[in-house]
Protein backbone atom coordinates (compact mmCIF):
# COMPACT_ATOMS: atom_id res chain seq x y z
CA UNK A 1 0.00 0.00 0.00
CA UNK A 2 2.93 2.35 0.65
CA UNK A 3 4.32 1.84 -2.85
CA UNK A 4 0.82 2.30 -4.26
CA UNK A 5 0.51 5.65 -2.47
CA UNK A 6 3.94 6.81 -3.66
CA UNK A 7 3.25 5.91 -7.30
CA UNK A 8 -0.16 7.59 -7.22
CA UNK A 9 1.28 10.76 -5.68
CA UNK A 10 4.04 10.96 -8.31
CA UNK A 11 1.60 10.37 -11.15
CA UNK A 12 -0.71 13.12 -9.86
CA UNK A 13 2.33 15.41 -9.66
CA UNK A 14 2.85 14.96 -13.38
CA UNK A 15 5.55 12.29 -13.40
CA UNK A 16 5.16 9.65 -16.11
CA UNK A 17 4.88 6.40 -14.15
CA UNK A 18 5.05 3.10 -16.05
CA UNK A 19 4.39 0.08 -13.84
CA UNK A 20 4.94 -3.39 -15.31
CA UNK A 21 3.90 -6.48 -13.34
CA UNK A 22 4.65 -10.11 -14.10
CA UNK A 23 1.12 -11.51 -14.31
CA UNK A 24 1.97 -14.78 -12.55
CA UNK A 25 3.83 -13.10 -9.69
CA UNK A 26 1.15 -10.43 -9.24
CA UNK A 27 -1.87 -12.72 -9.45
CA UNK A 28 -2.83 -12.13 -5.80
CA UNK A 29 -3.16 -8.36 -6.26
CA UNK A 30 -6.75 -7.25 -6.46
CA UNK A 31 -8.26 -5.55 -9.48
CA UNK A 32 -9.19 -2.62 -7.23
CA UNK A 33 -5.51 -2.15 -6.32
CA UNK A 34 -4.49 -1.82 -9.98
CA UNK A 35 -7.54 0.25 -10.89
CA UNK A 36 -6.74 2.83 -8.23
CA UNK A 37 -3.25 3.24 -9.70
CA UNK A 38 -4.66 3.66 -13.19
CA UNK A 39 -7.22 6.19 -11.96
CA UNK A 40 -4.35 8.30 -10.57
CA UNK A 41 -2.59 8.28 -13.93
CA UNK A 42 -0.17 5.37 -13.45
CA UNK A 43 0.16 3.30 -16.64
CA UNK A 44 -0.18 -0.30 -15.47
CA UNK A 45 0.54 -3.33 -17.64
CA UNK A 46 0.62 -7.07 -16.90
CA UNK A 47 3.23 -9.21 -18.63
CA UNK A 48 2.19 -12.66 -19.88
CA UNK A 49 -1.27 -12.99 -18.34
CA UNK A 50 -2.44 -16.57 -17.94
CA UNK A 51 -5.28 -17.87 -20.10
CA UNK A 52 -6.33 -21.39 -20.98
CA UNK A 53 -4.80 -20.93 -24.42
CA UNK A 54 -1.42 -19.76 -23.02
CA UNK A 55 -0.89 -22.50 -20.44
CA UNK A 56 1.91 -23.97 -22.57
CA UNK A 57 3.85 -20.75 -21.89
CA UNK A 58 3.10 -20.57 -18.18
CA UNK A 59 6.64 -21.58 -17.22
CA UNK A 60 8.17 -18.56 -18.97
CA UNK A 61 7.97 -15.70 -16.50
CA UNK A 62 9.70 -12.40 -15.91
CA UNK A 63 11.69 -12.34 -12.69
CA UNK A 64 13.39 -9.07 -13.69
CA UNK A 65 13.67 -6.27 -11.12
CA UNK A 66 13.80 -2.79 -12.64
CA UNK A 67 13.38 0.66 -11.16
CA UNK A 68 14.61 3.53 -13.32
CA UNK A 69 14.22 7.17 -12.27
CA UNK A 70 14.38 9.81 -15.01
CA UNK A 71 16.58 7.55 -17.12
CA UNK A 72 19.53 8.33 -14.81
CA UNK A 73 19.21 6.26 -11.61
CA UNK A 74 18.75 2.52 -11.65
CA UNK A 75 17.95 -0.14 -9.07
CA UNK A 76 18.04 -3.89 -9.53
CA UNK A 77 18.49 -6.90 -7.28
CA UNK A 78 16.32 -9.56 -5.76
CA UNK A 79 13.68 -7.56 -3.90
CA UNK A 80 9.96 -7.51 -4.61
CA UNK A 81 7.08 -5.40 -3.35
CA UNK A 82 6.08 -7.05 -0.08
CA UNK A 83 6.34 -6.19 3.61
CA UNK A 84 9.02 -8.78 4.35
CA UNK A 85 11.50 -6.74 2.34
CA UNK A 86 11.14 -3.81 4.75
CA UNK A 87 13.16 -5.20 7.67
CA UNK A 88 16.79 -5.68 8.65
CA UNK A 89 17.34 -9.17 7.24
CA UNK A 90 18.36 -10.47 10.68
CA UNK A 91 14.90 -10.99 12.20
CA UNK A 92 12.36 -13.75 11.42
CA UNK A 93 9.89 -12.52 8.82
CA UNK A 94 12.30 -9.85 7.57
CA UNK A 95 14.07 -11.17 4.50
CA UNK A 96 17.80 -10.79 3.88
CA UNK A 97 18.30 -9.15 0.47
CA UNK A 98 21.01 -7.48 -1.61
CA UNK A 99 20.20 -4.83 -4.21
CA UNK A 100 22.20 -2.30 -6.20
CA UNK A 101 21.69 1.40 -6.89
CA UNK A 102 23.72 2.84 -9.75
CA UNK A 103 24.02 5.69 -12.22
CA UNK A 104 25.80 5.97 -15.56
CA UNK A 105 25.46 4.10 -18.87
CA UNK A 106 24.35 0.82 -17.29
CA UNK A 107 21.07 2.55 -16.38
CA UNK A 108 20.23 2.75 -20.09
CA UNK A 109 20.67 -1.01 -20.36
CA UNK A 110 18.37 -1.50 -17.36
CA UNK A 111 15.78 0.76 -18.95
CA UNK A 112 16.13 -1.23 -22.18
CA UNK A 113 15.33 -4.39 -20.20
CA UNK A 114 12.15 -2.68 -19.01
CA UNK A 115 11.38 -1.55 -22.57
CA UNK A 116 11.54 -5.14 -23.82
CA UNK A 117 8.93 -6.25 -21.29
CA UNK A 118 6.79 -3.15 -21.83
CA UNK A 119 6.73 -3.70 -25.60
CA UNK A 120 5.71 -7.33 -25.13
CA UNK A 121 2.92 -6.43 -22.70
CA UNK A 122 1.54 -3.33 -24.44
CA UNK A 123 2.84 -3.26 -28.01
CA UNK A 124 4.36 0.16 -27.28
CA UNK A 125 8.10 0.71 -27.67
CA UNK A 126 9.47 3.37 -25.33
CA UNK A 127 12.39 5.34 -26.74
CA UNK A 128 13.75 8.85 -27.12
CA UNK A 129 15.42 11.45 -24.92
CA UNK A 130 12.73 11.32 -22.24
CA UNK A 131 13.48 7.69 -21.43
CA UNK A 132 17.13 7.52 -22.52
CA UNK A 133 18.68 10.92 -21.77
CA UNK A 134 22.23 11.47 -23.01
CA UNK A 135 25.03 10.68 -20.58
CA UNK A 136 27.74 13.34 -20.83
CA UNK A 137 31.41 12.72 -19.93
CA UNK A 138 31.18 14.85 -16.77
CA UNK A 139 28.24 12.74 -15.63
CA UNK A 140 30.24 9.59 -16.22
CA UNK A 141 32.94 10.84 -13.88
CA UNK A 142 30.34 11.44 -11.19
CA UNK A 143 28.67 8.06 -11.59
CA UNK A 144 28.81 5.58 -8.76
CA UNK A 145 27.83 2.06 -7.95
CA UNK A 146 26.65 1.49 -4.41
CA UNK A 147 25.25 -1.60 -2.76
CA UNK A 148 22.18 -1.23 -0.59
CA UNK A 149 21.81 -3.98 1.94
CA UNK A 150 18.32 -4.84 3.07
CA UNK A 151 17.45 -2.58 5.98
CA UNK A 152 20.69 -0.58 5.77
CA UNK A 153 20.32 3.08 4.83
CA UNK A 154 22.63 4.59 2.22
CA UNK A 155 23.21 8.32 2.68
CA UNK A 156 23.95 9.83 -0.73
CA UNK A 157 25.47 12.86 0.97
CA UNK A 158 28.16 10.76 2.63
CA UNK A 159 28.70 8.05 0.01
CA UNK A 160 31.66 9.16 -2.15
CA UNK A 161 31.01 9.35 -5.88
CA UNK A 162 33.16 6.91 -7.81
CA UNK A 163 33.29 5.18 -11.17
CA UNK A 164 33.20 1.45 -11.81
CA UNK A 165 33.18 -0.62 -14.98
CA UNK A 166 29.71 -2.17 -15.04
CA UNK A 167 27.02 -3.55 -17.31
CA UNK A 168 23.50 -4.92 -17.09
CA UNK A 169 23.00 -8.61 -17.88
CA UNK A 170 19.49 -9.44 -19.13
CA UNK A 171 18.98 -13.17 -19.60
CA UNK A 172 16.03 -14.81 -21.32
CA UNK A 173 14.93 -18.32 -22.37
CA UNK A 174 16.35 -19.49 -25.68
CA UNK A 175 17.18 -22.62 -27.65
CA UNK A 176 20.29 -24.43 -26.45
CA UNK A 177 22.33 -22.96 -23.62
CA UNK A 178 21.01 -19.70 -22.21
CA UNK A 179 22.93 -16.52 -21.50
CA UNK A 180 22.41 -17.17 -17.78
CA UNK A 181 24.02 -20.59 -18.03
CA UNK A 182 26.97 -19.32 -20.06
CA UNK A 183 27.51 -16.42 -17.67
CA UNK A 184 27.60 -18.64 -14.59
CA UNK A 185 29.80 -21.25 -16.27
CA UNK A 186 32.37 -18.66 -17.35
CA UNK A 187 32.34 -17.06 -13.90
CA UNK A 188 33.02 -20.39 -12.19
CA UNK A 189 35.80 -21.56 -14.52
CA UNK A 190 37.37 -18.09 -14.51
CA UNK A 191 37.75 -17.93 -10.72
CA UNK A 192 41.35 -18.32 -9.59
CA UNK A 193 41.35 -17.65 -5.83
CA UNK A 194 37.89 -17.08 -4.33
CA UNK A 195 34.35 -17.71 -5.51
CA UNK A 196 31.67 -16.75 -3.02
CA UNK A 197 28.05 -17.31 -4.04
CA UNK A 198 24.98 -16.23 -2.08
CA UNK A 199 21.76 -17.61 -3.52
CA UNK A 200 18.32 -18.27 -2.12
CA UNK A 201 17.46 -21.20 -4.39
CA UNK A 202 20.66 -23.16 -4.93
CA UNK A 203 19.82 -26.22 -7.02
CA UNK A 204 22.75 -26.70 -9.44
CA UNK A 205 22.44 -29.46 -12.04
CA UNK A 206 25.10 -32.11 -12.67
CA UNK A 207 27.15 -29.86 -14.98
CA UNK A 208 27.27 -26.95 -12.56
CA UNK A 209 28.05 -29.22 -9.62
CA UNK A 210 30.95 -30.53 -11.67
CA UNK A 211 32.20 -27.00 -12.39
CA UNK A 212 32.01 -26.02 -8.73
CA UNK A 213 33.72 -29.23 -7.62
CA UNK A 214 36.55 -28.78 -10.11
CA UNK A 215 37.03 -25.18 -9.00
CA UNK A 216 37.38 -26.31 -5.38
CA UNK A 217 39.80 -29.07 -6.35
CA UNK A 218 42.06 -26.66 -8.22
CA UNK A 219 42.41 -24.60 -5.05
CA UNK A 220 39.66 -21.99 -5.38
CA UNK A 221 37.98 -21.03 -2.09
CA UNK A 222 34.39 -21.90 -3.12
CA UNK A 223 31.72 -20.95 -0.61
CA UNK A 224 27.95 -21.18 -0.97
CA UNK A 225 25.57 -19.23 1.26
CA UNK A 226 21.96 -20.31 0.96
CA UNK A 227 18.74 -20.62 2.95
CA UNK A 228 18.28 -22.49 6.18
CA UNK A 229 15.03 -23.65 7.73
CA UNK A 230 13.61 -20.12 7.35
CA UNK A 231 12.67 -20.52 3.70
CA UNK A 232 9.53 -19.82 1.71
CA UNK A 233 9.94 -22.87 -0.57
CA UNK A 234 10.69 -26.04 1.39
CA UNK A 235 10.81 -28.22 -1.73
CA UNK A 236 13.65 -26.18 -3.20
CA UNK A 237 15.66 -26.46 0.01
CA UNK A 238 15.28 -30.25 0.04
CA UNK A 239 16.38 -30.40 -3.60
CA UNK A 240 19.38 -28.25 -2.72
CA UNK A 241 20.39 -30.43 0.24
CA UNK A 242 20.31 -33.50 -1.99
CA UNK A 243 23.30 -31.93 -3.75
CA UNK A 244 25.30 -31.02 -0.65
CA UNK A 245 27.18 -34.27 -0.10
CA UNK A 246 28.99 -34.39 -3.43
CA UNK A 247 29.90 -30.71 -3.21
CA UNK A 248 31.15 -30.95 0.37
CA UNK A 249 33.23 -34.00 -0.53
CA UNK A 250 34.95 -31.98 -3.26
CA UNK A 251 35.90 -29.16 -0.88
CA UNK A 252 33.07 -26.71 -1.48
CA UNK A 253 32.00 -25.00 1.77
CA UNK A 254 28.24 -24.55 2.29
CA UNK A 255 26.52 -22.30 4.82
CA UNK A 256 22.83 -21.97 5.68
CA UNK A 257 21.55 -18.58 6.81
CA UNK A 258 19.74 -18.84 10.15
CA UNK A 259 17.83 -15.68 11.25
CA UNK A 260 15.41 -15.27 8.36
CA UNK A 261 14.76 -16.03 4.72
CA UNK A 262 17.97 -15.37 2.75
CA UNK A 263 16.75 -14.15 -0.66
CA UNK A 264 19.93 -12.52 -2.06
CA UNK A 265 21.48 -13.52 -5.40
CA UNK A 266 25.12 -12.46 -5.57
CA UNK A 267 28.47 -13.72 -6.83
CA UNK A 268 31.89 -12.27 -6.02
CA UNK A 269 35.08 -13.67 -7.53
CA UNK A 270 38.75 -13.08 -6.72
CA UNK A 271 38.07 -9.75 -5.02
CA UNK A 272 37.70 -8.15 -8.45
CA UNK A 273 34.36 -9.08 -9.95
CA UNK A 274 30.83 -9.15 -8.59
CA UNK A 275 27.22 -9.41 -9.61
CA UNK A 276 23.95 -8.51 -7.89
CA UNK A 277 20.62 -9.38 -9.40
CA UNK A 278 17.48 -11.47 -9.56
CA UNK A 279 18.97 -14.69 -10.95
CA UNK A 280 18.74 -17.80 -8.80
CA UNK A 281 20.99 -20.84 -9.13
CA UNK A 282 18.20 -23.15 -10.26
CA UNK A 283 16.77 -24.36 -13.54
CA UNK A 284 13.82 -21.96 -13.40
CA UNK A 285 16.06 -18.89 -13.40
CA UNK A 286 18.67 -20.30 -15.74
CA UNK A 287 16.32 -21.75 -18.36
CA UNK A 288 12.78 -20.37 -18.00
CA UNK A 289 12.84 -16.86 -16.54
CA UNK A 290 13.81 -13.40 -17.70
CA UNK A 291 16.39 -12.18 -15.15
CA UNK A 292 18.38 -8.99 -14.54
CA UNK A 293 21.82 -8.65 -12.93
CA UNK A 294 24.26 -5.79 -12.50
CA UNK A 295 27.75 -7.05 -13.37
CA UNK A 296 30.68 -5.02 -12.00
CA UNK A 297 34.44 -5.30 -12.54
CA UNK A 298 35.85 -3.23 -9.69
CA UNK A 299 37.98 -4.13 -6.67
CA UNK A 300 36.29 -1.69 -4.27
CA UNK A 301 32.85 -2.99 -5.22
CA UNK A 302 34.01 -6.61 -4.86
CA UNK A 303 35.55 -5.82 -1.47
CA UNK A 304 32.23 -4.37 -0.30
CA UNK A 305 30.46 -7.53 -1.45
CA UNK A 306 32.98 -9.73 0.34
CA UNK A 307 32.48 -7.79 3.57
CA UNK A 308 28.72 -8.29 3.30
CA UNK A 309 29.22 -12.01 2.63
CA UNK A 310 31.52 -12.39 5.65
CA UNK A 311 29.02 -10.52 7.83
CA UNK A 312 26.28 -12.94 6.77
CA UNK A 313 28.47 -15.91 7.68
CA UNK A 314 28.33 -14.72 11.29
CA UNK A 315 24.60 -15.48 11.17
CA UNK A 316 24.97 -18.78 9.32
CA UNK A 317 25.64 -22.42 10.11
CA UNK A 318 28.35 -24.21 8.15
CA UNK A 319 27.31 -27.63 6.90
CA UNK A 320 30.04 -30.16 7.72
CA UNK A 321 30.21 -33.41 5.80
CA UNK A 322 30.49 -35.90 8.73
CA UNK A 323 27.49 -34.33 10.47
CA UNK A 324 25.49 -34.02 7.27
CA UNK A 325 25.93 -37.71 6.48
CA UNK A 326 24.16 -38.55 9.75
CA UNK A 327 20.88 -36.88 8.76
CA UNK A 328 17.78 -39.02 9.11
CA UNK A 329 16.14 -41.25 6.54
CA UNK A 330 13.05 -39.03 6.31
CA UNK A 331 15.18 -36.09 5.22
CA UNK A 332 16.78 -38.28 2.58
CA UNK A 333 13.37 -39.36 1.29
CA UNK A 334 12.21 -35.74 1.05
CA UNK A 335 15.44 -34.79 -0.73
CA UNK A 336 14.98 -37.57 -3.26
CA UNK A 337 11.38 -36.56 -3.91
CA UNK A 338 12.29 -32.90 -4.34
CA UNK A 339 15.10 -33.81 -6.73
CA UNK A 340 12.56 -35.30 -9.14
CA UNK A 341 10.95 -31.85 -9.38
CA UNK A 342 14.21 -29.91 -9.62
CA UNK A 343 13.88 -29.12 -13.33
CA UNK A 344 10.74 -27.11 -12.56
CA UNK A 345 11.94 -25.44 -9.36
Amino acid sequence: DTMQAVLMERARAGVGVLFLLDAFGAQNLSREWSDSLAAAGVRVAHLRPLHWYTLHKAANRSHVRVVVVDGRIGYTGGWGLADYWLGDGRTPGQWRETNARFTGPAVHALQAAFAIGWAEATGVLITGEMFFPGVMPDQLQASRTAMEESGAATDSATTPARTALAGLLLTQPTEGSTGAERFLALTIVGAEQRLWIANAYFVPDDDFRGLLARAARRGVDVRILTVGEETDVKTTRYAARARYESLLASGVRIYEYQPSMMHAKTVVADGRFGTIGSMNFDNRSLAFNNESSLVVLDTAFAAQMERAFEADLQYSKEILLPEFRQRGWMERVLESGATMLSRLL
